[in-house]
């Protein structure tokens, strides 16, 4: 007991905290956030960091599919062909790792997959606005609860996307629903959420599994963020409707960005050559960011014959039939 009652216990339930108000409030997934923060703490090897992150992971993403499986907003028959590809190779990636890593490689291995992986998930999210922009310019209809599923793309879907959770924990939140809306464009965003959520449970129950059975699993770090997590996912969810959603999301999109540059250069990547992490570079990743996001978006909505800026503004792309409401209404892009 004596050990779980350390100065690092109250870091890691501090930033479990953080990141479930975080995903509380966006949907987003957890491990992007958490497993960078908790290596970035210093709280444990990276292998450590990413059994603790799943085996919380599965924890509050069950309590969110629970909430989505009552309201009726899951596609089921989706939901099970991403499980039957995601299961097996969340299961498997670890064991992949392990068995091609040497021990003393493993943490950098580990930080060069989670490095990568972020970069891929501030990808896909951008994407995903992208993908809805056009969607609602080409007269997007309110979606299809009930769409044709194509079971062999929905199976590999699952497959890519269990083999990236299973070694980074990233990916269950990000990757997959945008592989999602590229297979299928009229799947409304309630039934999209909802979909990943009940998806997720069992993909990420596999990976935590897998991940607990080669590395162990660390009391002292899963019990702390169990315990921050869980009630800063409540809290998320009960003041997302008065929180200004697109500017945590783009502010979410530069953290990804340079966590995931901060990961490779502590790994030493050989373009970056180094092996500390460089502040300077960092930082001024997400300086340019913060510059150069909001002007290629603007571009990327002149070319939809959209203005620089104004409806429809981020909010309104995450859930495409709300920006029919108003897109007769100049709107400040939030």
């Amino acid at each position: 007991m004596e050990d779980l009652i350390t100065a690092a216990v109250f870091s890691i339930a501090a930033a479990g905290f953080i990141v479930g108000i975080v995903v509380g409030l966006t949907g987003m997934g957890g491990g992007a956030l958490m497993t960078p923060a908790l290596i970035f703490l210093g709280v444990g090897e990276t292998s450590a960091v990413v059994t603790a992150d799943l085996t919380a992971a599965a924890v509050y993403k069950t309590g969110g599919a629970i909430v989505h499986s009552r309201e009726g907003s899951p596609n089921l028959k989706l939901a099970k062909w991403l499980v039957l590809g995601s299961v097996p190779t969340a299961l498997l990636g670890p064991y992949l790792v392990s068995r091609f890593t040497d021990s003393e490689d493993l943490d950098t291995t580990l930080q060069l997959a989670i490095g990568f992986a972020l970069l891929l998930a501030a990808s896909t999210y951008a994407i995903r606005l992208y993908i809805n922009l056009r969607r609602v310019r080409a007269g997007y209809d309110g979606g299809d609860p009930n769409p044709k599923i194509r079971p062999i793309p929905t199976l590999l879907v699952g497959m890519l996307g269990g083999l990236l959770v299973g070694i980074t924990s990233v990916g269950s939140g990000s990757v997959i629903m945008v592989a999602l809306l590229m297979l299928y464009p009229g799947l409304s965003a309630v039934k999209l959420v909802g979909t990943d959520l009940v998806q997720a449970v069992p993909l990420v129950l596999a990976a935590a599994i897998s991940n607990i059975a080669i590395h162990g699993l660390d009391w002292g770090l899963t019990i702390p963020l169990i315990l921050g997590s869980v009630p800063g996912t409540i809290i998320g969810s009960k003041i997302a409707p008065r929180v200004p959603q697109s500017l945590i999301r783009r502010g979410i999109v530069v953290v990804l960005t340079m966590s995931g540059v901060a990961l490779l250069d502590k790994a030493g990547w050989a373009p970056l050559g180094r092996e500390e992490t460089s502040p300077m570079l960092v930082a001024g990743i997400g300086l340019a960011m913060i510059v150069l996001v909001p002007v290629v978006w603007g571009l990327l909505r002149k070319e939809q014959g959209l203005p620089f800026m104004g409806a429809p503004t981020i909010a309104e792309l995450e859930e495409p039939g709300r920006s029919e409401r108003t897109r007769s209404t100049p709107a400040a892009d939030d």
